[in-house]
């Protein structure tokens, strides 16, 4: 469950109750607080550049063998279309164009739910170095999915573009 101890309503303890066939946390004194814990908005964008390779980006703190697609939270009054561009341009600096929403995928392990892109995008790279560490560029044809979060999406579209 989460790491919430007190309701931040009254400041009661949390307890673990059933609640629409599912664990959640309420409050203990019943003061109408439940935390859903519903998962989180995220966007990824697999970043096509130069018209034959992806770039992938590797966040601060990640291994050193560790990269993925460009992803970020959906921002309040923010569509998830907007939200994508906006990374792909926090974070490597590149204006990037709208290709195809590729699909919603769920990331149990870190409870977020992710709306897949793929732009295309040009310009110099200007990597953000607050928040990311390195960035490679992959020829297409020598992209490996990974078994878990925005790996799933890349699995899907290398799988669409050799149909």
């Amino acid at each position: 469950m989460s790491s919430f101890h007190f309701c931040p309503q009254c400041g009661k303890t949390l307890e673990t109750t059933e609640l629409n066939q599912r664990e959640r946390l309420v409050c203990s004194e019943r003061c109408g607080y439940v935390h859903w814990d519903n998962p989180l908005p995220v966007v990824g964008a697999i970043v096509e550049y130069d018209n034959d390779t992806v770039i992938l980006i590797q966040n601060k703190g990640w291994p050193a063998e560790w990269f993925g697609i460009v992803s970020g939270f959906l921002e309040k009054g923010e569509s998830p279309e907007e939200a994508v561009l906006r990374e792909v341009k926090e974070e490597l600096g590149l204006e990037a164009e709208m290709v195809e929403r590729l699909g919603v995928y769920s990331f149990f392990q870190r409870n977020e739910l992710i709306i897949a892109y793929h732009v295309r995008a040009t310009g110099e790279i200007i990597m953000d170095e607050e928040e990311l560490q390195a960035y490679k560029i992959v020829p297409i044809n020598k992209l490996r999915p990974w078994p878990f979060g925005t790996g799933v999406a890349v699995k899907e579209w290398l799988a669409k573009r050799t149909k």
